[in-house]
């Protein structure tokens, strides 16, 4: 067995995607535009939630609180291309590549939880619409997405310490476009089996299982719900109202599971990045683009802001007729 070249590092080298000034230039370009629409479009949800009333329901909150970790989850992954490009750095210390791993995770990690409250709401919506303004009040959704941060930021604590304890490294070039941490342990002499122990049981059976296992049952029970409206207008109304959540959590995971869930031995640094590039450019796109520009609701508060339209209240409400909009009425208190 070759001994390793082991030293200590106080730096990275982000090498990116090519040396080419050329390529350099069309993925700077495509990463601006894809940076500037994921930015402009989750930021035009968190205006909209917050000024116009009719959307302060458990829905809207829910989307907004995705519109803050996607467009934290961009900035944290994408920015180093952009920045890299423009001042030609593209060097980071070590304590802050760690830092960005841990807070990069923690979004993910929130950003599933989140999903899987969003999964409750559509439970609550659709089998106990009766009950749905009771339950679903303004102080259970915060106690909902505090859990949901909390527990984010805590349960990838441990394996941040264990990040901490990588003290050598083999080289200090990193071959990605920005801090994760399948490259950098890639690159580390140290001993990684407590960090890989730590993501097999933590990160693999409760940040990613348990929010998953939760939105498993909630559609268990609006499946069985849904089969059992006898009007077919009220089963394809309830299907759609679904379908947008079910895709944004169908994309999330898949692109997760691609980039993480293999083997370390046989992953591929190279095709890891393009995994990673569509994780940290198109998933956050999904949230603006699927669930809420082209949602009626959303429409319509844009244009009541643009002074198209004049101002109504909307007084939809679940009925046992099978209709589910009842979530375009504000919620007392949100």
């Amino acid at each position: 067995m070759e001994p390793r070249n082991m030293s200590i590092t106080t730096y990275f080298i982000i090498i990116g995607f090519s040396d080419e000034f050329i390529l350099q230039f069309l993925v700077f370009l495509l990463v601006l535009l894809i940076y500037l629409t994921t930015l402009g479009g989750n930021l035009t949800i968190l205006l909209l939630v917050c000024l116009d009333h009719h959307l302060h329901t458990p829905m809207y909150f829910f989307l907004a609180n995705l519109s803050i970790l996607d467009i934290s989850c961009s900035t944290i992954t994408l920015h180093k291309i952009l920045i890299s490009f423009i001042l030609g750095d593209n060097t980071i210390s070590v304590l802050r590549c760690l830092v960005k791993i841990y807070v990069y995770i923690s979004m993910i990690c929130i950003e599933l939880l989140v999903l899987s409250a969003m999964g409750y709401d559509r439970y609550v919506a659709i089998c106990k619409p009766l009950h749905y303004h009771l339950v679903m009040d303004s102080k259970l959704c915060a106690l909902l997405a505090s859990l949901c941060w909390l527990c984010g930021f805590l349960e990838t604590l441990p394996g941040m310490f264990g990040l901490l304890k990588l003290t050598c490294y083999e080289s200090n070039k990193i071959d990605h476009f920005f801090c994760d941490i399948v490259p950098v342990m890639k690159l580390t002499c140290s001993d990684t089996f407590f960090v890989q122990l730590y993501i097999l049981t933590v990160g693999v059976f409760v940040a990613a299982f348990t929010p998953f296992a939760l939105t498993f049952i909630s559609y268990v029970f609006i499946i069985s719900t849904i089969l059992s409206i006898r009007s077919s207008s009220g089963r394809r109304k309830a299907f759609y109202t679904c379908s947008s959540h079910l895709s944004v959590v169908f994309c999330l995971y898949a692109s997760l599971v691609s980039q993480y869930m293999r083997p370390m031995s046989s992953v591929s640094l190279s095709s890891s990045k393009y995994f990673s590039l569509f994780n940290a450019a198109a998933v956050p796109i999904l949230n603006p683009l699927i669930y809420s520009l082209k949602n009626k609701d959303v429409k319509s508060a844009m244009k009541r802001k643009m002074r198209l339209v004049p101002v109504r209240v909307s007084t939809n409400s679940q009925g046992p007729s099978g209709n589910i909009e009842i979530l375009t009425k504000p919620i007392k208190g949100m």
